[in-house]
C-alpha cells in the first residue's frame, strides 16, 4: 500500500504533506537539488483509509522531498513604542526558508 499522505514535522512545525507537492519549511542545510528525508513523521494516511498514527513517531515512516530553492520571506517591521517617555525601536527582519518538493511518503514497517 503507498501512503496518501502524511504529517510530518521539521523546524518545530507540522506540515501535511502528499506526493509532488511544494512545502516551504524553516531554512534547512541542504543545497538546492539535493533530496532530505523527513524522519520525524507523526502519522501516515494509505490508500485503504486508514491512518497510522505514532506514539509520537511512526516507526520507519518518512517523506523524501528534493531541495527546491531556499529565499527569504518578505520584511517584517518590528515596532516597539511606549507613550510619553520618547521610546522607540524598529528593527526589520526576513525569515529564511527552504522550498521542498515531496517525492515519495515510505509508510512503516507496520503496513
Amino acid at each position: 500500500m503507498s501512503a496518501v499522505y502524511a504529517i510530518v514535522e521539521t523546524g518545530g512545525k507540522q506540515y501535511r504533506v502528499e506526493k509532488g507537492q511544494v512545502i516551504t519549511v524553516e531554512r534547512l542545510q541542504a543545497e538546492v537539488g539535493q533530496e532530505v528525508e523527513l524522519e520525524r513523521v507523526l502519522a501516515v494516511a494509505v490508500d485503504d483509509g486508514a491512518l497510522q498514527v505514532g506514539n509520537p513517531l511512526v516507526s520507519g515512516a518518512r517523506a523524501r522531498a528534493r531541495v527546491v530553492e531556499h529565499g527569504r520571506a518578505p520584511k517584517i517591521v518590528v515596532f516597539k513604542y511606549k507613550s510619553k517617555v520618547n521610546y522607540r525601536r524598529k528593527a526589520g527582519h526576513r525569515q529564511p526558508y527552504t522550498r521542498l518538493l515531496i517525492e515519495d511518503i515510505v509508510t512503516g514497517a507496520g503496513t
